[in-house]
């Protein structure tokens, strides 16, 4: 299945995707895509319906988060060989953990705002993971089990904030609009392997990213098992899977987004995202809308 959340921010519906393509409102049958929803019992329940009988969305809403609730949005860092190796640094022996501020997470296609202040805003185009149930102490033979379903995520990143200033990353990573998720979230029926999904970014046409989950060094598996011996993760939570080289970053001489850049990304399976930059100036306003 290929769940969805549509409508203004704040008011956002329930919906599925059709065999067609078509938003087809689950209002109706659940609150939200959430909670009690991501768990095995709720998402077989929206598995048992008949799309077709469920009202059709009409015209091209706002599509949200595909997500709502979520408690913890971890991210993992320097996940992908080739990314260590374009940011000069070296594969971790354990995975790279922080958090990026749940108020950071948006609709696919909202804008992007560039905090006031920044000059190095930069792309990250990710896999996500959604838990469906509760992971404590659980095992890499067990992990999957715990897996709601995957997104695309585009981790984006104020650079300056996050390793020119004092402390650590979660600054840098958590502005609003920095964390777009969705369009949907894809249940794993139908990602039979997310380790082999091919991945994408391209700033104003260009191509910068491309990549597959397939050079990830740490895999969805292990994530899942390795996290769950320091924290709970609960129906909602959120695993931003690391990137792919081609970030801003890595350029020679780098290149970040500016008001008015047009960032575009998808992964295999999992849809497509479309960001138009604005910048914030001092007084509030955007610019390059």
């Amino acid at each position: 299945m290929k769940l969805l959340r549509y409508g203004a921010v704040g008011q956002e519906k329930p919906a599925m995707l059709d065999a067609e393509g078509r938003l087809r409102d689950l209002s109706a049958h659940v609150n939200d895509i959430a909670h009690e929803v991501l768990l095995p019992s709720g998402l077989a329940r929206i598995a048992a319906l008949d799309p077709h009988t469920l009202p059709l969305v009409e015209g091209t809403p706002r599509i949200g988060a595909c997500v709502a609730g979520s408690g913890k949005f971890i991210c993992i860092g320097l996940n992908y060989s080739d990314h260590a190796a374009e940011t000069g640094a070296t594969v971790p022996p354990e995975p790279i953990v922080f958090l990026k501020a749940t108020s950071a997470i948006g609709g696919p296609n909202d804008v992007l705002e560039i905090p006031r202040g920044s000059t190095k805003t930069d792309w990250e185009v990710e896999l996500g993971v959604v838990i469906g149930k509760t992971a404590k102490y659980v095992s890499e033979a067990d992990a999957m089990d715990h897996v709601a379903g995957y997104c695309l995520i585009n981790d984006v990143s104020e650079r300056a904030f996050q390793t020119e200033r004092q402390g650590q990353w979660t600054k840098g990573k958590s502005a609003d609009t920095f964390g777009p998720i969705g369009p949907w979230l894809v249940t794993p029926d139908e990602v039979p392997d997310p380790q082999q999904l091919d991945m994408w970014l391209e700033v104003n046409g260009v191509r910068r990213q491309s990549g597959s989950t397939a050079t990830m060094v740490y895999g969805v598996r292990y994530l899942i098992a390795y996290l769950s011996q320091f924290m709970s993760l609960r129906p909602g939570d959120i695993i931003s899977t690391g990137t792919p080289p081609g970030v801003g970053m890595g350029f020679k001489p780098p290149v970040y987004l500016k008001g008015g850049d047009v960032v575009t990304l998808g992964i295999e399976g999992l849809g497509t995202q479309r960001q138009v930059a604005a910048q914030f100036d001092e007084g509030g306003d955007r610019s390059g809308l």
